[in-house]
């Protein structure tokens, strides 16, 4: 597509950002919804941030998304976040507007839509969850479920120190579970979630027995390389519904791009497939 003077234009700040599947997916859409308008990966490294930041939006993008490792400082950058970033203490999504700019996270709605477009009959209010890790993924992902109406969440981390310092910043709804006794913890679950980088191509395998976990309980995996972890693959042999990583990328993406472009997009099996491709 060729573009006029008057493109509207955002992107994926990262250090490194090649490795983004995001300019593949907002690049789809773009040219499903015909819209006079590109999305650039954008390479800054952690000393130019806010200069580079400010910079787009003297320039007259419609915003950015923010990856690793500027999602934390976002949070400083920014004119304005919203109270669920703080929270969550991660900004993923900049929206410029008059030279303001306004932090969100929408790693929360990603999760919960991928859950929900997954396994519909899915209930966060149905009974305790177990979530694995204590990242800024294990934070959103814990917060999505609290606001979601989760009676219980509990966390459980390698590091206990971790744990135990994100369920004091979340409240009394989470429980900090020894790594160690991460398998009694899924007495009961509704919902497993990992968020580790264990089962992730290259690193080990989560080490996890299932034997506790309920016949019904839903497992998820935020990772999507591979798109079925050993987790998820143990988890659909036993006969749990699974719901794999993929579409909480998908998801988180379309608040920023209604933002950005001016129109919701749709997660369809059409667009899994292509990002997939790459």
């Amino acid at each position: 597509m060729i573009l006029s003077a008057k493109a509207k234009l955002a992107g994926v700040m990262g250090w490194p950002v090649a490795h983004s599947l995001s300019p593949r997916l907002h690049g789809f859409w773009l040219e499903r919804y015909r819209i006079d308008g590109a999305y650039l990966p954008l390479p800054v490294a952690p000393e130019r941030f806010e200069r580079a930041l400010r910079g787009l939006a003297d320039a007259g993008f419609r915003g950015v998304n923010l990856t690793v490792p500027h999602k934390q400082p976002g949070l400083g950058v920014c004119h304005e976040v919203e109270p669920l970033a703080k929270r969550i203490g991660a900004v993923n999504t900049v929206v410029f507007e008059d030279g303001r700019l306004e932090g969100r996270n929408t790693d929360a709605f990603g999760f919960l839509e991928n859950l929900r477009q997954g396994a519909p009959a899915w209930d966060a209010a149905a009974g305790p969850t177990l979530v694995l890790g204590a990242g800024g993924a294990a934070r959103a992902v814990a917060a999505a479920l609290l606001d979601a109406g989760a009676p219980e969440v509990r966390l459980s981390n390698r590091t206990a120190a971790r744990a135990e310092a994100l369920a004091r910043a979340l409240g009394a709804r989470v429980v900090p579970v020894p790594w160690e006794s991460r398998a009694d913890a899924l007495d009961g679950l509704a919902l497993l979630v990992n968020t580790t980088s264990l089962g992730m191509a290259g690193q080990p395998e989560l080490d996890l027995d299932l034997d506790p976990l309920p016949a019904a309980a839903l497992v998820t995996d935020i990772v999507y390389a591979p798109l079925e972890t050993p987790l998820l693959a143990r988890a659909r042999a036993r006969g749990n519904p699974a719901v794999d990583g993929l579409g909480m990328l998908l998801h988180q993406a379309r608040p920023g791009f209604e933002a950005w472009f001016g129109v919701a997009p749709e997660v369809t099996a059409e667009l899994r497939a292509f990002v997939l491709a790459r």
